[in-house]
């Protein structure tokens, strides 16, 4: 069952490009298949989330992140009865536009641009879905609807939304100018990325050693569920431990949000989906847990993104994507012909390396300079 508020697809703003309805499926539904079967969705299994992918086979990839965004945010939207369709979609794309190696290759990708426009991961994502990935005869793209394009534009520069608004007037971009929320699904989408980051870095961190559970009792979110788990298993270690400490965090999240959320929407009571626009972000946190989400995130950007191990990493990460953006403005015959024949050679060249895989850009980097950074 949808609730009034919800996003609801027979009312959807509509493609860019018309098309016929689907028999079978909803607009939602065939937005999420044409994520899941696009190019950019496959490079997500190769892009760093913190760890390289060749560093461990276990730790979380994009892909693999973005999976869990999209559980996180079905559960969480079941109870409030949202759109599950457009929230998956919104979940599975987010990410679309991130660049190898993590945070390390935007910040690269956006110093080599400033000239340029600058480089934004999330409007990357949206150039993805609406000009880069080629699948269709008649447009670039894939021809999203508004709902999830405005939930994949999770954050904007305000001179970008001014381009887009020129480009697209009243469009994904506008609420960035005049004020506004996105879609309680979009809402929704960006605090599951949240829960679902800060619990697998805990995973992942423990699990490659850089962090330990006795540091992480330092952390009131992540120690009270590790006391109560022992207490309810009493001997619980190892993996066995971590796991039954990170379920019962996530557990205790997804029910506080459904809480709170539902809190602000008995007190607000949107009838549709433009009261919500109009009104303050709604899929929230307690305030309690606000405050203990933050002191994890911290704590993590502290001792696990901070990390010497880390910092090694990204700092050959950083130089791979320097010397491919040098080198590919410099000689454009180096692009692929789809991204040497643009006007914008700038811009190709970003698009062309946000595009690789962590591999690829590695191989790439050895073609083109003959060094391997990497073992």
């Amino acid at each position: 069952m949808r609730a009034r508020y919800a996003a609801d697809p027979a009312r959807s703003r509509g493609r860019r490009f018309h098309e016929p309805p689907a028999p079978t499926r909803s607009e939602f539904q065939r937005d999420r298949d044409r994520i899941v079967h696009s190019t950019a969705f496959r490079r997500l299994v190769y892009k760093t989330q913190v760890f390289l992918n060749h560093e461990g086979d276990l730790f979380r990839t994009r892909l693999t992140h973005s999976l869990e965004v999209a559980q996180l945010g079905r559960s969480i939207g079941r109870s409030l009865q949202l759109d599950e369709d457009l929230i998956e979609t919104i979940a599975l794309a987010h990410d679309l536009g991130h660049t190898p190696f993590g945070h390390a290759g935007q910040d690269v990708l956006d110093d080599c641009m400033q000239a340029h426009g600058g480089f934004e991961h999330n409007l990357q994502s949206l150039r993805v879905v609406d000009r880069l990935e080629q699948r269709y005869p008649s447009f670039d793209g894939l021809n999203l609807t508004f709902e999830s394009r405005e939930g994949i534009l999770k954050h904007c520069s305000r001179r970008n939304a001014n381009l887009l608004e020129a480009q697209e007037p009243d469009g994904v971009a506008a609420r960035f100018l005049r004020g506004g929320q996105p879609s309680l699904e979009a809402q929704l989408c960006n605090l599951a990325d949240e829960v679902a980051y800060n619990a697998h870095d805990v995973d992942d961190g423990v699990r490659s050693g850089l962090v330990s559970l006795e540091q992480l009792e330092q952390v009131p979110l992540v120690a009270e569920h590790l006391r109560s788990s022992l207490h309810a298993h009493p001997g619980l270690n190892g993996k066995r431990l971590l796991a039954e400490t990170i379920r019962r965090m996530l557990s205790e999240q997804v029910y506080d949000i459904i809480r709170a959320t539902g809190q602000s929407l008995a007190e607000l009571d949107p009838v549709s989906i433009a009261a919500v626009r109009g009104a303050a972000p709604l899929v929230r946190f307690s305030a309690a847990m606000r405050a203990a989400s933050s002191e994890l995130k911290r704590f993590l950007f502290a001792n696990l993104y901070r990390h010497e191990q880390v910092q090694a990493t990204r700092g050959r990460a950083e130089r791979v994507l320097r010397d491919l953006f040098q080198t590919y403005f410099a000689d454009a015959a180096q692009l692929p012909a789809d991204f040497a024949d643009s006007e914008d050679h700038a811009r190709a060249c970003a698009d062309y390396i946000a595009g690789m895989t962590d591999r690829f850009a590695l191989r790439e980097h050895e073609r083109l300079t003959g060094q391997r950074l990497f073992g």
